[in-house]
């Protein structure tokens, strides 16, 4: 998620304070250092015929770079591939776009608004062509449930033949709460069921969100994890304007009614979360990938490199590899330090 504009203003001015910031990623033979990029808020990675493709918030467009190494993402090809037209709802605001094959067709969802963060809703459109920097993206339109309610922070995955998005929405018509809602598809653009309500923010953990004159409890940038037969859902809780923004893990077993809250079940810890000594501060919004050779998963995430300094463009995309726990859940470990060699994803092709 972005910040509101008052918070814009203070991650422009916590800019200014001293610190020492980190270099863009360096690839050197074998191995490869974090962060990718100096910012890159709410990042993706999707992988197609022997080709990364990279999406993170821009606010005002959708750009997506294509590299065989991920780690050597600044020197990606990079392509603006749709700008919105003045005077829309979906003009102002772009957020968390992220790539995905639906078909034989590829399609960003995103979040945008008209200019004032209670219109934002979630939007897609679609491409025909096989490489989805060329082409020409078009205009779907609004990807909405009954309700219509304040939505942002779209994904979408597949299970057993049937689609279904995940995003980060208002219960009602005011701020104060953002939850997790999922949705049978019946096509990229159209929703056919009634939203399910799958996280709340509830635990400690979930709930730091002060803000001047007000509070915001937070789930958001929700990300579908299939594991043996598991549908893992690892979404960011707590406010991105605090240090406390961290992953969170609701579980469902894949024979279950997806669509039936009582399906899922919440962890009652974060599976990752701030680590000073690393300058890994309010990781989050994460996305997954494997290496190019499918052996090793991957987690892309972002962070700040130093405290207090909230939803702005210090927060860098980094990613690391990840294991699993012997009852089945992921084990993301602890954020890697800035600087610290880590080998290539495994199948990575040599400069």
């Amino acid at each position: 998620m972005n910040p509101k504009s008052f918070l814009l203003t203070l991650a422009a001015f916590l800019a200014l304070v001293s610190f020492t910031r980190p270099l863009p990623a360096q690839s050197a033979g074998a191995t490869f250092t974090n962060p990718l990029l100096e910012t890159g808020p709410d990042p993706w990675i999707i992988w197609w015929k022997g080709f990364y493709y990279y999406s993170n918030s821009t606010g005002s467009n959708l750009t997506l770079r294509k590299t065989k190494d991920i780690t050597d993402l600044r020197h990606a090809e990079t392509r603006t591939v749709w700008t919105p037209a003045p005077g829309h709802p979906w003009s102002h605001d772009l957020w968390a776009p992220e790539l995905h094959r639906w078909g034989n067709k590829w399609y960003i969802y995103f979040a945008s608004d008209a200019g004032d963060n209670a219109s934002h809703r979630i939007y897609v459109v679609e491409n025909s062509s096989d490489d989805p920097i060329q082409g020409t993206w078009k205009l779907k339109g609004q990807v909405k449930d009954a309700t219509d309610k304040w939505a942002i922070d779209a994904t979408m995955f597949t299970w057993h033949g049937q689609h279904y998005l995940i995003w980060s929405g208002w219960k009602g018509d005011t701020d104060g709460e953002q939850d997790i809602f999922l949705a049978h598809m019946s096509n990229p653009w159209t929703i056919d069921s009634p939203r399910t309500l799958i996280s709340a923010p509830t635990y400690a953990w979930e709930t730091h969100g002060d803000l001047p004159g007000r509070h915001v409890s937070v789930n958001e940038g929700p990300e579908a994890l299939i594991h043996d037969g598991k549908i893992f859902i690892v979404f960011s809780a707590s406010g991105c304007w605090t240090d406390f923004y961290s992953l969170g893990v609701v579980e469902a077993d894949g024979q279950s009614n997806l669509l039936d809250a009582a399906s899922w079940k919440k962890f009652d810890h974060p599976f990752f979360k701030t680590d000073p000594a690393a300058h890994a501060f309010g990781p989050g919004h994460n996305g997954f990938f494997t290496s190019p050779d499918g052996r090793e998963n991957w987690i892309i995430y972002h962070a700040n490199p130093g405290p207090n300094e909230g939803c702005g463009n210090q927060r860098s995309p980094r990613i690391q590899p990840f294991t699993w726990n012997a009852d089945g859940t992921p084990d993301f470990g602890r954020p890697v330090p800035l600087g610290q060699p880590l080998p290539r994803p495994s199948g990575t092709t040599q400069p």
